[in-house]
């Protein structure tokens, strides 16, 4: 199966608008998808999974797929991140 993976720094903390979006484009995808920060990992396709890896603004966040779509679940999921805004603004 195809894998893929691709680092991003976050603008803004991964609160719950930025990880609801994640996890609602994760779901459109059949690849295992996964987001992780320093030691922790969570299911991309879980709002509660993603929140609670409590990642802030500057951490690095890597998006990993292993799937048949592997390569575009992970170039969507970087975006969604990449154009998150911050709370207000």
């Amino acid at each position: 199966m195809p894998e893929s993976s691709e680092t991003i720094t976050l603008a803004v903390d991964l609160h719950a608008r930025p990880a609801g979006a994640l996890a609602v484009a994760a779901a459109q995808f059949a690849a295992a998808v996964s987001v992780s920060t320093g030691t922790k990992t969570a299911n991309a396709k879980s709002v509660l999974g993603v929140m609670g890896l409590g990642a802030t603004v500057g951490q690095q966040v890597t998006v990993a797929a292993d799937g048949p779509d592997a390569a575009t679940a992970v170039t969507t999921l970087i975006a969604i991140l990449a154009d998150a805004a911050p709370v207000g603004g």
